[in-house]
């Protein structure tokens, strides 16, 4: 029994022990059954196509297995990755990943029947592949849960680039059929290349005559672009400039060494350009309207790819250059006078439109002058209108030479012309006209025949006399005629006190050039006093002008007519020195210690030979430079920093300085910082409200104050009343002038105010 036992327990340790190998068995087969299942996958994914990268994800682990090809498609070699989901987060682009992980988890959970997906990955050499990206779902057979995704990259680089070349080359076209400026299109057709071609710089120059233009180069430097724009074409003027010249291809391997850019190398070789090809750019009928120029970096020739953009490059660019030639050639049709090379009527009309509503937009204001030929229609009657033509072309002529560049000029039909101003100046308009008249005037001979044209203007402004075209149209054409009642060969503005004002400045301007050259000026005198001890301390001199027709003229209007005609330095320089003759007469008769006042126009001050024409005059009349003072207002140091540095000349003269109209300008106070002066004058202005307004009071003991602790002698003008004259002795200042003690008149006077000791009686 006990034998038997013993046998049938052996026989089942040997049974379980059997089962046990049995189950080992069948798991090392079902192991190698997988393996080899997942190999059979892997091989038949791999031969779909022995391009594509393989991979295989184990979705429980995250491990991923990355295909050799996989890996060099980024440039990689099989040692360099490791096999995990990291590698491939750290290799997408950031924008794609959570797109492409979306997508995988809607094929995961059955939301969708399959999985494909485009993203963009980063090539070891820093530049992205797009790939394409299909898998299958690997589920277990127990339960179908998934457990892999095994999958193929394809590189669609080449497909993506000419689906965005095709989208580029249909956006440059659309542009085209709607009219977008060239401009735009030349810089949209270099970017869409210079894409194609990563390193590339594209430019497209534009022939016009023999000169080269800029027409567009969005990624070349500015400082290029402007070098090479306006340079002549020729055989040896780059490769471009050969290009347009020869109407052939040029590849220029190497600017640095290459014979074609020896004269303009210099301008590319700083910005690192080092080989450049250009194609010409021609029209249909086979004309060379420009050039295409591709750059790099580096020296080289092009491939068969870049040579085949080269030339569908010039090729687009020359149906955009065709075209927008064209079109400019149309609109200078439609908006030039075919007759005189002048803006046409519609230009005009066009250009009021545009300039009333920056004016209105700006609160700026413009002139208009109307001028009509004053009896044109003799001279087609008499000679005949071939005559009446050659005279309008002349008539043109004469305008655009007396404008400036900014003076909108247009002949609105028949024998009328009219210019818009933008004024920079008083009375700009007014010598517009006048100069118009001038030059119209000249004789022209025609067909032998000696003819003096001559033309009258009306003038009108915007907004003043009118706020649109229509309403300055028919105010400019009502000063016209009144332009034409009065005599013909003048001109009339809108309001007549316009016209009357402009005449007066224009007579004061043609007298006082001949006043200022026969010395036919003269000169008044006015005290300065010290209130302290009664002294007249010196006298400043002030310009007069007495005309027997125009009567005595104001110095604030013709020092001005004097500065706009260049007169204001023989002008000054008289004045010097007979102002400074006079002080030598005074102290001959025995006024020692008098020292000579005399104001100086601010545009001296940039004259570079101001200082020397200073010195010269005190030389040669004979006075100490500390005898003489020069005024000049505060506003002279804003206006210009170099004044700073005549300041300082003068200064190391001797010459003695002084800030007329003190506390009129701006920043009073923070300009004392700066200047080299040794007197400061308290205005008039001031000076009259001291007794009746308390902060103009404050002011003036400020500026008494502020002045004196930095050093500044203090000198108050206009004084006129004995209760004046208290305030400024009580706030300490030191010299005073006004018609308290004297009006401005001439030496004789002031002589025998300096004999008869009257100022002192009037300090008590």
């Amino acid at each position: 029994m006990g034998n038997a036992k013993q046998t049938k327990s052996q026989l089942l340790e040997e049974l379980q022990q059997l089962r046990s190998e049995l189950t080992a068995v069948k798991l090392t087969a079902e192991k190698r059954t997988h393996e080899l299942y997942v190999s059979e996958e892997r091989f038949s994914l791999a031969m779909r196509g022995a391009n594509d990268g393989l991979w295989d994800w184990d979705l429980e682990t995250d491990d991923v297995y990355y295909s050799p090809r996989w890996k060099s498609m980024l440039g990689y070699e099989e040692s360099e990755l490791e096999n995990n989901l990291n590698t491939w987060g750290s290799l997408v682009n950031p924008g794609d990943k959570a797109v492409v992980l979306e997508k995988v988890q809607d094929y995961l959970d059955g939301r969708k029947d399959s999985f494909e997906v485009e993203m963009r990955m980063r090539h070891k050499d820093g530049h992205e592949v797009f790939v394409l990206s299909r898998a299958l779902l690997v589920t277990r057979g127990s339960d179908d849960k998934p457990v892999r995704l095994v999958g193929t990259h394809v590189d669609i680089t080449e497909r993506k680039k000419a689906e965005a070349y095709d989208s580029k080359q249909a956006g440059i076209l659309e542009m085209i059929a709607i009219g977008r400026p060239a401009a735009e299109i030349y810089d949209a057709i270099a970017l869409m290349y210079e894409s194609r071609h990563p390193g590339m710089r594209c430019s497209m120059l534009e022939l016009s005559g023999n000169k080269l233009l800029h027409g567009g180069a969005p990624s070349l430097p500015q400082e290029y672009c402007e070098a090479v724009h306006g340079l002549e074409n020729g055989p040896s003027v780059g490769s471009c400039g050969t290009s347009t010249f020869t109407g052939q291809r040029v590849l220029v391997e190497n600017i640095e060494t290459d014979p074609k850019w020896a004269k303009i190398k210099q301008f590319a070789l700083p910005h690192g350009m080092r080989c450049c090809w250009s194609e010409p750019i021609k029209n249909s009928s086979g004309k060379v309207l420009g050039a295409f120029g591709m750059y790099y970096n580096h020296p080289a020739l092009p491939d068969e790819k870049e040579l085949k953009d080269l030339i569908s490059a010039a090729r687009l660019t020359g149906i955009v250059m065709e075209r927008d030639q064209a079109q400019k050639r149309i609109r200078m049709l439609a908006y030039t006078d075919e007759l005189t090379g002048l803006a046409s009527r519609a230009y005009f009309i066009q250009h009021t439109e545009e300039i009333t509503k920056s004016s209105h937009r700006h609160g700026h204001r413009f002139g208009l002058l109307y001028i009509d030929l004053d009896d044109f229609k003799c001279v087609n009657d008499s000679l005949g209108h071939d005559a009446g033509d050659l005279l309008l072309k002349t008539i043109a002529q004469r305008l655009l030479t007396t404008c400036r560049e900014t003076d909108f000029i247009a002949r609105l039909g028949g024998d009328e012309f009219c210019i818009l101003i933008e004024e920079v100046e008083d009375d700009y308009a007014a010598n517009v006209a006048k100069r118009c008249l001038e030059a119209i005037s000249q004789p022209i001979e025609i067909y032998s025949r000696k003819l003096t044209p001559a033309c009258s203007i009306g003038i009108a402004y915007y907004p003043d006399d009118g706020e649109n075209l229509s309403a300055l149209l028919k105010a400019g054409d009502i000063s016209l005629y009144t332009a034409k009642e009065n005599g013909k060969n003048q001109y009339a503005f809108y309001k007549a006190e316009l016209t009357h004002k402009a005449e007066y400045r224009f007579q004061i301007e043609q007298n006082l050039r001949e006043a200022i050259e026969k010395q036919q000026l003269s000169l008044v005198y006015q005290p300065q006093i010290n209130i302290n001890s009664g002294e007249i301390f010196g006298v400043e001199a002030l310009l007069r002008w007495y005309h027997p027709q125009l009567g005595q003229v104001a110095p604030n209007e013709f020092v001005a007519i004097a500065e706009r005609i260049g007169m204001i330095k023989p002008l000054t320089e008289w004045v010097l020195r007979t102002a400074c003759s006079q002080l030598v007469a005074w102290k001959k008769a025995g006024f020692q210690q008098l020292r000579m006042a005399v104001n100086i126009s601010p545009s001296l001050f940039l004259d570079q030979g101001f200082v020397l024409l200073v010195k010269r005059s005190i030389d040669e009349v004979g006075i100490a430079p500390a005898e003489l003072e020069l005024e000049v207002t505060e506003g002279i140091v804003q206006t210009d920093p170099r004044n700073l540095t005549v300041f300082q000349d003068l200064k190391d003269l001797g010459i003695l300085l002084s800030i007329d109209d003190f506390g009129t300008g701006y920043s009073s106070f923070a300009s004392l910082k700066h200047l080299q002066a040794d007197y400061l004058k308290i205005d008039k202005y001031f000076v009259d409200d001291m007794l009746t307004d308390k902060k103009t009071l404050t002011l003036v003991s400020s500026m008494v104050e502020m002045g004196q602790k930095l050093g500044y002698g203090i000198i108050a003008e206009g004084v006129e009343t004995l209760e004046q004259l208290d305030i400024l002795k009580n706030l300490g200042c030191e010299i005073v002038q006004g018609y308290l003690f004297s009006k401005p008149a001439g030496a004789d006077s002031i002589s025998e105010l300096m004999n008869s000791q009257t100022h002192k009686a009037i300090l008590g």
